[in-house]
């Protein structure tokens, strides 16, 4: 079992103490209705807490008091996630903390994009949630078959994004130009983006099958959450790269 996500890897399922997946009673086991109902929990508590910030907003004066909950949300659910993962036994608490923490952050991101083009938040949380439907029902109908090759591609490309991410981030905090096109609304920048977009989307059909692999082989209950965990983590990345993809689209009109 494999996934792109950080979150899910091939060690997720196994046990700790044998490295196997261990069988156990089926009141006690991971299930797929109950990793989606966790999903759903998770994402109406990201909902909550984004709505929050977000109604903070009443003009370009009240900017300064979203960037406490940008940090905090930002920084805090980054802490957390990095915990969730070398603690997946923690998911139950550590998960729904993530959530509430990165709505903070997602909130007041959102409204510096609203703030600048109007209408984009909606049109990317419309396509974010149409994107999960789509691959879903590909997923679910066989067209989107995750096989050895399609997950080692999407595993490898995912990599070289945040590596080169992070080595953005490493030259402008020396001082250095840093790479433009990941920002700039040039034809460049937009043809990443969407190459960028694609690849988040295609982990989600990771994230089903690595879920459903784990309900299969009867993982512990916990894993529902760290399983819904994982989720959320790669709709979040899928809705901020939408939403730098329209951004850029807009900014060229």
């Amino acid at each position: 079992m494999r996934s792109g996500n950080p979150a899910l890897n091939e060690n997720t399922f196994l046990d700790v103490g044998s490295g196997q997946v261990v069988s156990r009673d089926p009141g006690q086991v991971m299930t797929l209705n109950g990793t989606v109902n966790k999903t759903g929990l998770l994402l109406l508590m990201c909902v909550a807490t984004a709505a929050y910030t977000w109604n903070l907003y009443t003009g370009p004066e009240s900017m300064g008091l979203l960037m406490p909950y940008l940090l905090v949300g930002g920084l805090g659910g980054f802490i957390v996630a990095i915990v969730t993962v070398f603690k997946k036994q923690w998911a139950p608490v550590t998960a729904p903390l993530y959530a509430l923490l990165k709505g903070l952050f997602l909130g007041g991101f959102s409204v510096f994009f609203e703030a600048k083009f109007p209408g984009i938040v909606m049109q990317a949380v419309m396509l974010t949630l149409g994107v999960l439907a789509a691959l879903l029902l590909a997923y679910k109908s066989g067209l989107i078959k995750a096989t050895e090759n399609f997950k080692l591609g999407v595993v490898a490309a995912t990599g070289g994004i945040f590596l080169l991410y992070l080595v953005n981030i490493g030259m402008r905090l020396f001082g250095f130009e840093g790479m433009g096109f990941i920002h700039e609304a040039s034809t460049i920048g937009i043809a990443f983006s969407v190459f960028v977009v694609i690849i988040a989307a295609l982990n989600l059909v990771l994230d089903f099958d690595f879920i459903e692999s784990g309900a299969e082989a009867g993982a512990p209950k916990y894993m529902e959450w760290y399983g819904a965990f994982g989720l959320v983590v790669t709709l979040v990345w899928l809705y901020l790269e939408i939403l730098r993809l329209l951004a850029k689209l807009q900014s060229r009109d």
